[in-house]
């Protein structure tokens, strides 16, 4: 296990290193220095220059990446020139918002989609598996910012139940209590994620409850009950490690959606709002945090299932 581990972690640091380089050189290749914004865009070519030479972008490209790689080793992420303030710190106010809307979602769609992939599989064709699979499909087929809203109109403008913009506190236990404003923002990235897990969750159980250990159990007496809990659920679960451990960085982008519709002010906000600003470094962290994401899920789903199934651990 040991040496698997260590294995997977090199793995990650050689992909995190291409990542980086492939970010940083398609990023400087669009927006090759952030001169024009901290200076107007009415600055002269001699003035740019200057700035440009003066901050090192001027510098040969490699040069300039191995440059910001050292700094971010050191825990410097760079200077918002937009927002007059340290990415750092840009993102320290805002990542606990982030995670906090992000793993809700995630944890209510897992408590959900679960349980409700499960009763499709065993009451498959029916018309409870019926009405949930057309509910599942047309919320997957729906864009984010569609089903945002839908929910708005419905719940804040025709029945005014909830609020149509997210919590402004500044205090993340002030966000976690302020269920009035948070509801819709957790409610749209739940309904997404639902519709993906429950649907990979139904098909993977499907094929379990073909298997011969399930029709043996039966054929044994076991109750129904003690066949979906000791051989259905935790042999259908192992595809969905994997499934889990993927969507981490898939919910860093909807949060992007999400956030800028409910106006909630998390890193999702604060890239759409660097977009606009051509906020150099902002969008550089934002980008290389994703990756990081990607990488992290994927090694956090080998490690989940080499402890749940030992199969692959002897392996």
């Amino acid at each position: 296990m040991t040496g698997y581990l260590l294995r997977r972690l090199g793995t990650s640091i050689i992909v995190l290193i291409g990542i980086s380089i492939f970010i940083f050189l398609l990023l400087h290749a669009i927006f090759p220095s952030p001169a024009r914004v901290v200076l107007g865009l009415r600055a002269n070519g001699a003035a740019v220059a200057a700035w440009n030479k003066q901050n090192g972008f001027d510098d040969p490209v490699i040069v300039q990446y191995l440059r910001y790689m050292n700094h971010l080793l050191h825990g410097n992420f760079g200077y918002s020139y937009a927002e007059n303030q340290t990415v750092a710190a840009l993102f320290a106010e805002r990542l606990a918002r982030s995670i906090w809307l992000s793993g809700i979602s995630l944890l209510l769609a897992i408590l959900i989609a679960l349980p409700l992939g499960i009763f499709q599989a065993v009451r498959r064709n029916s018309l409870g598996d019926n009405v949930a699979t057309s509910l599942a499909f047309i919320l997957y087929s729906m864009p984010v910012f569609f089903l945002g809203l839908i929910l708005i109109q419905v719940f804040s403008l025709d029945l005014h139940v909830f609020g149509y913009e997210a919590s402004q506190s500044n205090s993340i236990f002030a966000i976690v209590g302020d269920w009035h404003d948070m509801f819709l923002p957790v409610l749209t990235l739940t309904l997404l994620t639902i519709a993906s897990f429950s649907r990979y969750m139904r098909s993977t159980a499907m094929d379990v409850l073909a298997q011969d250990y399930i029709k043996v159990a039966r054929a044994k007496g076991l109750p129904e009950r003690l066949v979906l809990t000791r051989h259905l659920l935790r042999n259908a679960c192992l595809p969905m490690i994997t499934l889990i451990g993927l969507s981490i960085p898939l919910l860093l982008a909807g949060n992007l959606i999400t956030e800028t519709l409910f106006n909630f002010d998390g890193l999702g906000l604060l890239f759409y709002n660097a977009l606009q600003n051509v906020d150099y470094n902002v969008l550089l962290a934002y980008t290389l945090i994703g990756a990081v994401l990607t990488v992290i899920g994927n090694l956090i789903a080998d490690i989940a299932l080499t402890i749940a199934d030992p199969r692959i651990r002897l392996a």
